[in-house]
């Protein structure tokens, strides 16, 4: 069966996975998880986690070590490249490093287009991408005369727009000031797609994201629900994880 049709299949499944870098620093031990169709999930770590490593193999800019990857039931290597990069939609945490045409219309395009989109095919998926984000409206304008939240929208807006299976999302809170991030909040809160988010904003894991991953020193040392996980005060000492002063994440309310 098709693993895009198949309900049943995971849009993520690591198992394994292990990887060193050339110089022999080792980044992941053997990290296994897996992330169910429409989830949204946090993966949380202290720097020097291994995050970053982790996420460069869920497209295959890494490959080689040790495990698997599998996206929607379709193994991470070389047969699959492209269709893996296709589903696996990967938003930077600056903005700039994906906006790069003179106008939010033509940086939308440009994927579907060097897909082979074209004509009122091509049109459709774009304006269908910036109306989820809510920047139809700037769509003939140029990024660089946008806001630095308006362009992280334009930046989800250029992933959506191959309509991918996992949209993965690096600190996307990340120099957002509180309107821009509750406007972005509300736009991932709508999509209908598997959300896999790497954040150190810690709230911002919990209004979004009802599991998280604690990814420490090349493993998975803690899955579950987020409320509880950021609740084990010595789970997060352990592993260098703190919350803003105050908060208190058991009286916080999430968003399902």
């Amino acid at each position: 069966m098709d693993p895009v049709t198949d309900a049943t299949t995971a849009s993520l499944e690591v198992s394994g996975l292990a990887f060193a870098y050339p110089d022999g620093h080792q980044a992941l031990f053997g990290v296994d998880f897996s992330i169910a169709r429409g989830e949204r999930v946090a993966l949380l770590g202290p720097n020097g986690a291994g995050k970053t490593t982790l996420v460069l193999h869920l497209n295959g800019i890494l490959t080689g070590g040790a495990g698997s990857v599998t996206v929607a039931g379709l193994p991470v290597d070389r047969a699959h490249m492209a269709e893996i990069r296709r589903r696996v939609g990967i938003v930077f945490q600056d903005p700039d490093d994906q906006l790069f045409m003179p106008t939010v219309r033509e940086d939308v395009a440009f994927g579907p287009a060097a897909a082979g989109l074209k004509g009122p095919e091509l049109e459709a998926r774009v304006d269908r991408a910036l109306a989820r984000v809510g920047m139809a409206e700037f769509k003939h304008r140029p990024p660089h005369h946008l806001s630095f939240g308006q362009r992280r929208r334009v930046a989800v807006a250029t992933v959506l727009a191959m309509e991918p299976e996992i949209l993965v999302l690096d600190e996307p809170s990340s120099n957002l000031d509180p309107a821009s991030r509750r406007e972005l909040a509300d736009i991932l809160l709508s999509l209908d797609v598997t959300v896999l988010m790497v954040t150190h904003d810690l709230p911002y894991a919990l209004q979004l994201c009802p599991r998280s991953l604690v990814l420490s020193e090349g493993v998975i040392a803690a899955d579950g629900p987020t409320s509880e996980l950021l609740a084990d005060a010595g789970l997060m000492r352990a592993h260098r994880l703190e919350l803003p002063f105050g908060f208190d994440p058991r009286s916080a309310r999430m968003t399902a």
